[in-house]
């Protein structure tokens, strides 16, 4: 685990040391913070709903844009050989990448208590539908990276990787959205399967371990896949 943090700082410390990680957490701040204050002082509505809402899709956009150089940019430059050289093992890699766009999504969560907290203060919000918002859009922005850093093994193209990690997060997020028009069985498989359908679950205040397991396995899945490609690298 020593490995994999010291390559989760590198990868913070190159993300803060310009302006990729400020500007994220200052434009998702921006986007909540406008709807939020719109509810609060225009219609008077006390309540972080919108915020739960607009989160998974502002995520669409940009967890591709942080993701797309985690190795496309390192394939094209010649780095990557010379990082998987060291002495580290490709999961390590992988696993550290991952957890500093996690902890740098995360950080743009937690920053949006201060939403929570002002609401706490004017009346009695659901706990429990705030505490499974929190940990739906956790465990979706867990999901949304390792899925960009899946796409961006994919291609020594930046550009590329963001648009193939966009389409894969956007299919996953409208499967549920087409149920209707498919039989049943294909149907409730598709629902299933839809990122959204689970993190909806979570918003409700149901905190069900199969919403749980169904972003972990999303997750690992695509970090398995990420290895996969990793490994077919020229020697």
């Amino acid at each position: 685990m020593k490995e994999t943090w010291t390559l989760a700082r590198r990868e913070l410390n190159a993300a803060f040391d310009s302006p990729t990680a400020y500007v994220v957490l200052f434009v998702f701040l921006l986007i909540t913070g406008w709807f939020f204050g719109n509810g609060l002082f225009l219609e008077h509505v006390a309540s972080l709903r919108t915020v739960f809402s607009l989160a998974p899709i502002i995520f669409m956009f940009f967890v591709p844009a942080i993701t797309m150089a985690s190795f496309a940019e390192e394939r094209r430059g010649g780095t990557l050989e010379l990082l998987l050289t060291l002495p580290v093992r490709d999961w390590q890699v992988i696993l550290g990448k991952l957890l500093a766009v996690t902890i740098l999504l995360w950080t743009a969560i937690g920053l949006t208590a201060v939403y929570a907290l002002t609401i706490a203060g004017l009346g009695n919000p659901d706990n429990g539908a705030v505490t499974g918002g929190y940990l739906g859009l956790m465990l979706l922005s867990l999901a949304y990276g390792a899925i960009g850093m899946f796409s961006s093994s994919l291609t020594r193209n930046q550009i590329v990787a963001f648009v193939i990690g966009f389409a894969l997060i956007f299919t996953l997020f409208m499967l549920d959205k087409i149920t209707a028009f498919l039989p049943g069985a294909i149907g409730g498989l598709l629902e299933y399967l839809s990122i959204d359908f689970h993190y909806q679950n979570l918003l409700r205040g149901v905190i069900d371990s199969r919403d749980i397991l169904y972003y972990l396995s999303v997750t690992l899945v695509a970090c398995l896949l990420t290895a996969y490609n990793l490994a077919r690298r020229p020697e």
